[in-house]
């Protein structure tokens, strides 16, 4: 684990048991504390700030509008900083627990107009035109463990561990690192209410996975931002970075995705199979508009890793294929063979946004656009 590179790590330093004769002082029963978390303008990092409620919430429709400085989250300008917090989900906190919540926001414009990151605002607007189909996603979120100096956990500093193959879901000291992050994050997910289903090792050492669902329509996306965010905040607490970067080490390693599971109403009913076939044929008519939306930079930070290898399909070609991970969309084999349930998209990047992924595939598949 190169302790001496951990022990650089500021956060690694600190000693946690302190804090706990703190978070055991009484408050009043209707003090709350509540985290606010928004995503800032690279679209891909979480930000947050808390404040003090005097009152114990049962909606985010309770919760008030708060602001913060967009210039300092490459959301505005100096001289017109001001930008927006509306709730839209509420958690429980796992840090602080007891009445104390965390909230998921919207961000807004001094003009009312939601800022450049805010994709739940259009998201949102497509999923109500979609409710009839009952819309579920399960959206598998990969992520690698890096060293404070940015090199993957556990890796030799002038070197690299051994070829893939033994670490997907395996089981060693000399196959998985950092399991306690893994598991310290399912269980703070499950706590929170987060609708996390699992998680395991993947293929390349110090990658992991969870999975987040199945969730009806916009809850995805407010599932897995959570999940996001308790997955950094936990990994602070232990002085590791957890990146969400699509290809964190070049050359032969596999890369991460955010590979996304799809089902409607119709494709879960007998016969669903044939609907699931015509979502393909849609989706393949516009694979250059869904590349856009599948990661934050429209497309670059997946041309790293869709190259058609390390089981994935290459950028520039769609297919489809039952039970092969090299496939722009697989249909499971036990989908296939019961006739209806879900197919899988594989090209969302790990980076992406998943309020951008389902509009993009209700879009297509839903409305025909």
């Amino acid at each position: 684990m190169h302790s001496s590179i951990l022990e650089d790590s500021p956060n690694a330093r600190i000693n946690k048991t302190i804090l706990d004769r703190y978070l055991a002082l009484p408050l009043e029963d209707n003090i709350v504390q509540a985290t606010y978390v928004w995503i800032d303008g690279t679209g891909e990092d979480l930000r947050c700030k808390d404040r003090t409620l005097d009152f114990i919430p049962s909606s985010p429709k309770e919760l008030p509008v708060w602001n913060y400085d967009g210039s300092s989250c490459y959301q505005a300008e100096g001289s017109n900083s001001d930008t927006y917090l509306y709730p839209v989900a509420m958690y429980k906190d796992p840090f602080r627990r007891g009445n104390n919540i965390l909230v998921m926001c919207d961000t807004y414009k001094y003009d009312g107009t939601p800022t450049a990151t805010n994709k739940r605002k259009s998201c949102l607007e497509v999923v109500n035109k979609c409710t009839a189909e009952e819309p579920w996603f399960g959206i598998e979120q990969e992520y690698t463990f890096l060293d404070f100096d940015g090199h993957p956990l556990g890796w030799p500093k002038n070197g690299f561990p051994g070829p893939q193959g033994p670490y997907y879901c395996g089981v060693g000291a000399n196959k998985v690192y950092a399991r306690d992050i893994v598991d310290a994050h399912y269980r703070a997910c499950l706590y929170a209410g987060v609708k996390v289903s699992g998680t395991n090792a993947e293929v390349m050492p110090a990658q992991w996975e969870f999975q987040v669902g199945p969730c009806l329509g916009i809850s995805i996306g407010d599932d897995l931002w959570m999940a996001r965010f308790l997955l950094h905040r936990i990994s602070e607490e232990f002085g590791i970075v957890a990146t969400l970067d699509p290809k964190p080490m070049p050359g032969d390693w596999n890369g991460a995705g955010a590979h996304t599971n799809v089902s409607t109403k119709a494709m879960r009913e007998d016969g669903g199979i044939q609907e699931i076939e015509k979502a393909v044929a849609k989706l393949s008519k516009c694979h250059e508009r869904h590349i856009r939306a599948y990661d934050p930079k429209q497309g670059q930070d997946n041309a790293r890793r869709l190259t058609g290898k390390h089981e994935t399909s290459s950028i520039n070609d769609f297919s489809a294929g039952v039970a092969n991970r090299g496939c722009s969309i697989r249909i499971p084999r036990g989908v296939h063979s019961d006739g209806k349930g879900y197919f899988e998209d594989r090209r969302p990047s790990s980076n992406c946004d998943p309020y951008s992924v389902v509009e993009a595939i209700l879009r297509t598949i839903c409305l025909d656009e």
